[in-house]
């Protein structure tokens, strides 16, 4: 059997990053292991989640630098689904979550987009039974 354990996430700053994710959106901080300099093992997860983990990699130089927050040339980049996607958009709302995409219906499910702390694009998805 294979699973996909962890998406790498590059990011500017680790403990803004474990802020962000962690705050707004509710993540788990799995694991904070220094490895060596300034570089860290850093791995966050949603509540309750039995999928992959993101793990939030400092930009080492520029070129990497470059990609933070665009990842994937402007499209979605992360989906997480939500078992109950009213409370979920509510609490991301409160927490001061920027959608950029209203909800809506679609033919599997709710979805709304927003935008994480460098601008990623993630889809919220309340996906029908």
């Amino acid at each position: 059997m294979l699973k996909l354990a962890q998406l790498a996430l590059v990011v500017r700053d680790y403990d803004e990053a474990i802020a962000w994710y962690t705050r707004a959106l509710g993540f788990a901080l799995v694991e904070d292991t220094p490895l060596g300099g300034e570089k860290r093992w850093v791995v966050v997860r949603p509540p309750g989640s039995g999928g992959a983990d993101l793990l939030l990699a400092r930009a080492a130089n520029a070129e990497q630098g470059s990609r933070i927050g665009n990842q994937t040339g402007g499209r979605v980049f992360l989906f997480l689904h939500s078992d109950d996607f009213a409370r979920d958009h509510a609490a991301f709302t409160r927490a001061g979550v920027k959608f950029v995409r209203e909800p809506k219906e679609e033919s599997y499910g709710t979805v709304a987009v927003f935008v994480d702390l460098y601008g990623n694009l993630w889809d919220l998805i309340g996906r029908r039974a």
